[in-house]
């Protein structure tokens, strides 16, 4: 079993910054990918970024050029840095980890942080 747990969020102007940590813990357990999604109100969840085990970095066209996926593989943290934010970014930011359990894979989501961006 592995947990996920999300911090960092709050509320900001428009065209502050925040940055979004996600520390995954549990034992015996190996981290493939690890993603940021979104949910605004009314809203279907959104993929947001992927940082792949290979070391690759993806993103949705919406947060191009203004959200910086990270990951720290020592402290299995993900991270994602947010600048320039829009009222548009308001939503529930979730981490998702994908971990292989013995020759099993399985996701695992957190609770998430909120951000809201105030115009």
């Amino acid at each position: 079993q592995v947990q996920v747990v999300e911090s960092g969020g709050g509320l900001v102007q428009a065209g502050g910054s925040l940055r979004l940590s996600c520390a995954a813990s549990g034992s015996h357990f190996t981290i493939n990918d690890m993603d940021w999604y979104r949910q605004a109100p009314g809203k279907r969840r959104e993929w947001v970024a992927t940082s792949t085990s290979g070391g690759n970095r993806n993103y949705a066209d919406s947060v191009k050029g203004r959200f910086t996926i990270s990951r720290d593989s020592a402290k299995n943290t993900l991270y994602l840095q947010i600048n320039s934010l829009k009222p548009e970014d308001t939503a529930v930011y979730y981490c998702r980890v994908v971990a292989l359990i013995g020759t099993s894979t399985y996701q695992y989501w957190g609770q998430g942080t909120q951000v809201t961006v105030s115009s």
